[in-house]
């Protein structure tokens, strides 16, 4: 195991079998990159960090959606769109 920097650890797979209470210790105290053959694999972070990168995501998705609806609709004539009542015609129609 190696800290390369203050919030990174480190550790290959062979140490991970071999030393998985101070992998779990460390996970507590910064990410952990797992490598195999000195390559980087994954990485393992803290229930919470994770948590707030899930968010994050989240945030930036809908962010992106909502300026392409925009865009769109922007974009569109409203002869485009069907009201309400038209489209529950049609589809009591359709049954």
């Amino acid at each position: 195991m190696f800290t390369v920097k203050e919030d990174t650890t480190l550790v290959g797979i062979s140490e991970l079998r071999t030393h998985f209470d101070r992998v779990l210790e460390a996970i507590g105290k910064s990410k952990v990159l797992l490598k195999k053959r000195n390559k980087p694999l994954a990485v393992i972070v803290p229930i919470d960090k994770f948590n707030r990168m899930e968010e994050l995501i989240e945030m930036i998705e809908d962010a992106g959606l909502g300026y392409l609806a925009k865009g769109r609709d922007l974009k569109s004539k409203s002869t485009y769109y069907l009201d309400l009542d038209t489209v529950e015609k049609r589809v009591k129609a359709k049954k």
